[in-house]
């Protein structure tokens, strides 16, 4: 789990944490503590926002190659390619990356569908489980 950028809480409650500038309102992923990325502001005053749990599709594709270190991969297992999505949050008018969930294809996803986050795991051995995030489809109903 990388410090600061999410929720330590599961299901519902589960969420990115971002950052907003006071004096501008953008808001920032992964998150900034000391000054406005906004390059027409020159606030600094920053506050810890969750983020939007749902976005639309903005792109996706497929990670065909194992990924350098520091990236956790197991040289002696097969390589299972991954699927990558951006995802669009509309109240914060930004794009966030992301790998989808287990068992979510390329054939899963179209862009402008909805999707929400939901907490994943990036890695884990007998003392440890790292957290990460994926993105899922939503259950649309009938």
């Amino acid at each position: 789990m990388v410090a600061g950028w999410f929720t330590d809480a599961q299901g519902e409650n589960f969420r990115l944490l971002g950052t907003r500038c006071a004096a501008c309102s953008t808001v920032f992923f992964p998150r900034e503590d000391a000054f406005c990325r906004n390059p027409g502001c020159g606030g600094g005053e920053l506050t810890e926002v969750p983020l939007s749990r749902r976005g639309r599709v903005w792109s996706y594709t497929d990670g065909r190659y194992r990924p350098p270190a520091p990236y956790v991969s197991d040289p002696q297992v097969e390589w299972k390619p991954y699927v990558l999505v951006a995802v669009e949050l509309a109240a914060e008018r930004m794009v966030v990356l992301g790998q989808a969930a287990p068992g979510v294809a390329l054939a899963d996803l179209a862009v402008g569908m909805e999707v929400e986050l939901v907490a994943g795991v990036l890695n884990e051995d007998a003392a440890t489980t790292w957290t990460t995030w994926h993105w899922r489809p939503v259950e649309v109903a009938a």
